[in-house]
């Protein structure tokens, strides 16, 4: 599975980027997909992520309410629309993917391991 994150760039703080990931390699609609992201000196960490069956959406606490994650089968691609951009948010995001066929706990979405497909990542900078 090829992941290609795009839709990174500069935006002030206050401002809105929508972010894509396109995949190719496998049925996109059994993939599972995250999103995560990396500040400089810090850890990578968990942002959004989507089911492959019922399209079911996890968020970390801190973005709940200014990020949605969605996915567009029919185009191989999953998005994550990010509003009321703050200077935290700096860090470069990352498309991640895994396939199993189940149904997972909300942690499961969230632990970083558990992907098998990386992209190059794409970076945001919110200025303020």
């Amino acid at each position: 599975v090829q992941l290609v994150e795009s839709g990174g760039g500069l935006v002030q703080a206050g401002g809105s980027l929508r972010l894509s990931c396109a995949a190719s390699g496998r049925t996109f609609s059994s993939l599972s997909m995250g999103w995560f992201r990396q500040a400089p000196g810090k850890e990578r960490e968990f942002v959004a992520a989507i089911s492959w069956s019922s399209g079911r959406t996890y968020y970390s606490d801190f973005v709940k309410g200014r990020f949605t994650i969605s996915r567009d089968n029919a185009k191989n691609t999953v998005f994550l629309q990010m509003n009321s951009l703050k200077p935290e948010d700096t860090a470069v995001y990352y498309c991640a993917a895994f396939f199993r066929l189940g149904v997972y706990s909300s942690s499961y979405y969230a632990a970083e391991n558990e992907y098998d497909y990386w992209g190059q990542g794409t970076q945001v900078t919110v200025s303020s």
